[in-house]
């Protein structure tokens, strides 16, 4: 890695609560969210880290001052957490806060030999460490260096108690505006609301109660017994403090549209099927080279009835979208904040197909009948209320057993179409992700543009080689889009 010979001096810029760029923070003295305190506990200590890559070479002493006008404006990220005896619990303070102790500007060196390889320790190196708790939990690295897909990288990193991947993204999304149009703000789709419980039909209601129950009783399975397989992407106990590698990959969204619309079917199937395609090529290299001295890519080497399953997070907050957040920067207006996020598990089905698009069909399935059920209100139900009848460490104690027990996290989440500039640099691509949880994988997918963009969060010891994960991905869509052009060919002869 390149050495890192000293910081760039900054301007200082201290906010005030008494100040212009303050907003009245009404979280001011209140406790943490029960989830948010969860996130403090061993293995669920969790931060967001993203990653931007600029078009233009980064510029910090512009960058700063937009920042300061744009995130620092919500009150959380000019808060300490602080423990209060009276109640046992950490609540908000609000604090004067010095830009320079969050932004940090390495001075590096122009021509190094692999400016990727740098950028890709530097990130592994601070998922290593937290921030400091003297502090609000949050900082920002400025890299001035071009890479292969950029002309300089911004690197933020939020502790999770501070808010969920979704208002993190609605944020920065707000602190940022279309290329084309410099005053407007960027669009992103609206999910719709897929819920049986709008049907009112008497099969639509069982489903959806029959699915609960399921999907409940193996959640509650998985918290005391029930293990996924022991696999090459299976984490070993305590790996949460391990570094982890960051990869990014990009592949074209208009590929993804295509198989989309000929299966009649969403993107999200789409991506869900492609992952499972990928990791059952990745997964059967891994068996084959220990099965094998020679491990063919012929042959199957995948050991039968493989239990693997998906933490998969769901967004629970009705979403009022990005202009949400901008008017509360800009007007001080109030916004749904912090963490309101559920999950369930999510079966991957691992194992090689003679139809390609059968990962699809069966990923679209099994999406389905997780859309047909209440389990991420029900978990999200169970989380508040253990904390509230038994405190954060048997609640902090029950997620870790369900991460643990499980693989791999995943997460999918639509993005803007707009090309944008994030505090006055065009953005080339975005990546959020996470780090901090017992599990050796996380896949996250956004879009963005024309691109879709896969982010592969993997613990170093347990997945030594984060790209071929990458590379079976991508080849997994070509394989994929492939059938489906030729089973159009076929229709069209």
């Amino acid at each position: 890695m390149a050495e890192i010979q000293s910081h760039k001096p900054l301007k200082p810029i201290q906010t005030s609560r008494n100040g212009e760029r303050s907003i009245i923070n009404n979280d001011d003295g209140q406790p943490l969210s029960p989830l948010a305190h969860v996130f403090h506990e061993p293995g669920s200590n969790l931060y967001v880290i993203g990653i931007f890559g600029s078009k233009t070479k980064i510029n910090p002493e512009e960058a700063k001052p937009k920042l300061v006008n744009g995130l620092l404006k919500h009150p959380r990220f000019s808060s300490l957490q602080v423990f209060d005896k009276e109640s046992g619990k950490l609540k908000w303070k609000a604090t004067e806060l010095n830009v320079d102790d969050h932004i940090v500007v390495p001075k590096l060196d122009q021509n190094m030999d692999s400016p990727d390889k740098f950028v890709e320790d530097y990130i592994c190196n601070l998922t290593k460490s937290d921030v400091d708790k003297t502090k609000p939990l949050w900082d920002l690295h400025i890299l001035d260096i071009k890479t292969s897909d950029s002309e300089g990288v911004i690197v933020y990193r939020v502790h999770h108690s501070i808010g969920d991947g979704t208002s993190l993204m609605a944020l920065l999304l707000a602190c940022s505006r279309k290329v084309s149009d410099p005053e407007a703000l960027p669009s992103i789709p609206v999910m719709k609301n897929s819920s049986l419980l709008k049907k009112l039909g008497f099969w639509s209601v069982l489903q959806l109660v029959w699915n609960t129950i399921i999907g409940v009783l193996l959640y509650v399975a998985t918290a005391l017994f029930l293990k996924d397989s022991e696999s090459p992407i299976k984490a070993s106990k305590r790996v949460e403090k391990n570094g982890r590698r960051i990869i990014v990959r990009n592949v074209s969204l208009d590929d993804v549209k295509l198989i989309k619309n000929a299966m009649n079917v969403t993107i999200n199937d789409v991506v869900l099927g492609v992952s499972e395609a990928g990791l059952t090529k990745y997964l059967n290299r891994r068996y084959g080279e220990i099965i094998d001295k020679e491990p063919s890519e012929e042959k199957n080497y995948l050991p039968k009835n493989l239990r693997l399953r998906a933490i998969f997070y769901v967004n629970l907050r009705p979403f009022g979208g990005i202009k949400a957040f901008s008017d509360m920067m800009e007007k001080g207006n109030p916004v749904r904040w912090g963490n309101n996020i559920g999950y369930v598990l999510f079966p991957f089905k691992i194992g090689f197909r003679e139809d390609p698009l059968d990962y699809v069909r069966e990923a679209k399935v099994a999406i389905d009948r997780k859309k047909s059920s209440l389990e991420p209100f029900w978990v999200a139900f169970l989380s508040t209320n253990l904390i509230k009848f038994f405190g954060n460490k048997v609640a902090g104690y029950l997620h870790y057993k369900v991460f643990s027990n499980t693989t791999l996290w995943f997460s999918n989440v639509p993005g803007t179409g707009d090309e944008i500039a994030f505090c006055g640099h065009e953005i080339s691509y975005y990546a959020p992700t996470c780090y901090g949880q017992p599990n050796a994988l996380m896949i996250h997918a956004v879009s963005y543009v024309n691109k879709l963009i896969f982010i592969i969060s993997a613990e170093e010891e347990t997945i030594p080689d984060p790209h071929q994960i990458c590379d079976d991905l991508e080849e997994s869509l070509n394989l994929i889009k492939a059938a489906v052009l030729a089973k159009q060919h076929v229709k069209d002869d």
